[in-house]
């Protein structure tokens, strides 16, 4: 099969380049993923329950739902959905190759364009319980999930020792009863004005040389994390509703490693206030290039940018 385009990732990135391309008749073909990188076809959007800072859905919506919709409204301007995991990709010529998951040794399909939009997944901790409270009072976006009403006037805590995890325990301080972040060292990675910030908030405090062990709840809800001293061994309980993880993200970059320029974290490099890779013809949107706000909003926009660089390119390069 060849395509003019192909979108890898089914998110609001994917979906939204999808939109403006079908409304193009530029028939994008979309490999939404079957569990791509450990998550359904939807993205990370999938494991959040209630979306309440996306514009249009005055009430919130559940995030499989909002993903649903997306997926609907592509689908009705004619994108070909295929539930599918792109495997390997070669951007060596044109038209660009591409291969799907057990199918590595057929023939490979083909395409005049690609967009990248697989995203980013948020590191977990893998604590005992975390599997039972998360998205009901584990959250790895405090920036999403913070303003929540099961977060409100409620203890908090937030486990990271860098600028993301100051940001995200200076953000919740606004709507906790209090923050502790946790911090496996004796010492914060965080900007020294950052940290200043931190140290000196009255609602925030600092728990040295810890690190989580366990998310402990009532089945329903969490309300309480336990630590243990990395020195000492001593454990202990934290009343708290809401825990949040500030370590990092993993970008889905696995696939375009050595064919498209990545920065020292992983995610892709695209030109500056454009979607253009460092190969022509190669666009990339949302999570997957963008550590700095990744939020479901920007991805779209991304989204955006990524059909119309595309159109744009197809039609000057290709006369589509």
């Amino acid at each position: 099969m060849h395509s003019k385009v192909v979108i890898i990732g089914s998110g609001p990135a994917g979906h939204t380049a999808a939109l403006y391309l079908s409304r193009a008749t530029l028939e994008p073909v979309m490999y939404e993923g079957f569990l791509a990188n450990g998550i359904a076809a939807g993205g990370q959007l999938t494991t959040t329950t209630d979306v309440e800072n996306y514009p249009g859905f005055p009430n919130g919506i559940e995030g499989t739902q909002m993903m649903d919709l997306f997926r609907q409204q592509s689908a009705r301007f004619g994108t070909n959905i295929i539930t599918e995991t792109v495997a390997k990709v070669d951007f060596s010529s044109r038209p660009f190759k591409y291969w799907c998951e057990y199918k590595e040794n057929q023939e490979p399909d083909t395409a005049d364009s690609i967009i990248i939009a697989t995203g980013a997944a948020a590191k977990r901790l893998h604590l005992l319980g975390e599997d039972i409270y998360w998205q009901k009072g584990i959250s790895a976006c405090a920036v999403c999930d913070g303003a929540a009403p099961i977060f409100r006037q409620k203890p908090l805590v937030v486990i990271g020792g860098g600028d993301s995890a100051a940001e995200e325990a200076l953000f919740l301080s606004r709507y906790a009863s209090h923050v502790y972040v946790v911090v496996r060292r004796d010492v914060l990675r965080a900007s020294k004005v950052m940290a200043n910030r931190l140290l000196s908030h009255e609602k925030v405090t600092v728990i040295w040389n810890h690190v989580p062990i366990e998310a402990k709840g009532d089945g329903s809800l969490l309300n309480c994390v336990r630590i243990k001293h990395t020195k000492t061994g001593e454990v202990r309980d934290l009343e708290a509703n809401g825990l949040f993880y500030a370590i990092g993200h993993e970008p889905a970059t696995k696939l375009v490693k050595g064919q498209l320029l990545l920065d020292q974290d992983g995610y892709i490099i695209t030109k500056p206030d454009t979607t253009y890779t460092s190969v022509e013809g190669v666009f990339a949107a949302g999570d997957v290039k963008d550590k700095k706000y990744r939020q479901a909003i920007t991805s779209a926009g991304s989204g955006c940018m990524a059909a119309l660089d595309c159109e744009r390119w197809l039609a000057e390069t290709l006369g589509e």
